[in-house]
């Protein structure tokens, strides 16, 4: 299939936040472009196997150390991802689900359960992570919710998570919460707020639908006005509230 070739628009002025104990500091000096949100563009990411931008790289390697001081071992099984690992991603769930006889729209639905459509990821940033306990022997697939409930091999994890993260800015962000729509809860799921929050208040200010009205990866020929709309509503800003 033809790729079309991206168009860049221009960047809306917005804030950047940094981290001292507790308390967000805004400030105005810095302005991420579309590419960079949309994971077109290359970032400067720390730590082997981390990939994130240094501030939450930081943050991190503080929580995970602490962690370690409770017997849990913080491990990264995704963080960084670009627009071709997303968008390589979401075509191969779309073509698979459409072999299976589904419907493209069907398919779409289903795919964006969990995962979101290229452009869209907030693991673009290079502030996100998926995360569990290294420490723990688990087979098959490791980000599955029950695992980290009461009795499942990640509860100790996520008891620690609940009580430490936030005090080094990191939030769940798909959280348990029954009135939440989008995508479906991921305990795994912490974004590093004080880079996020500014990155996704920029990313509201853009015109998202439109541009992805221009891409060509399987599946985007199907997307309406009306589905977008919903989309961005429902999964990109019904998240954790304190990451608004």
């Amino acid at each position: 299939m033809q790729r079309r070739t991206f168009i860049q628009k221009s960047s809306s002025a917005a804030l950047a936040i940094s981290l001292l104990p507790t308390v967000f500091i805004k400030q105005d000096d810095y302005e991420y472009s579309i590419l960079e949100l949309m994971g077109k563009a290359d970032i400067e990411l720390f730590g082997k196997g981390i990939n994130l931008r240094k501030e939450a790289h930081d943050a991190f390697l503080e929580m995970k150390m602490a962690a370690y001081n409770a017997g849990i071992d913080l491990k990264v099984v995704s963080s960084y991802r670009d627009f071709s690992r997303q968008e390589a991603i979401f075509e191969r769930k779309y073509i698979t689900y459409t072999d299976q006889g589904m419907a493209p729209l069907d398919a779409i639905d289903k795919i964006i359960e969990y995962s979101t459509i290229p452009g869209t990821s907030r693991h673009h940033w290079g502030t996100d992570i998926d995360i569990v306990d290294g420490y723990r022997k688990v087979e098959g697939d490791v980000l599955v919710p029950s695992k980290f409930e009461a009795g499942g091999p990640y509860e100790d994890f996520k008891l620690w998570m609940d009580e430490h993260s936030e005090t080094y800015g990191f939030y769940l962000v798909y959280t348990n919460d029954p009135k939440r729509r989008g995508f479906k809860y991921e305990p795994w799921h912490y974004s590093y707020a004080p880079l996020s929050i500014p990155m996704l208040e920029q990313f509201r200010g853009k015109n998202i639908a439109a541009l992805l009205t221009k891409e060509n990866f399987y599946g985007a020929e199907h997307f309406t006005k009306g589905f977008l709309r919903s989309y961005i509503q429902n999964n990109i800003l019904d998240i954790n509230e304190d990451l608004l």
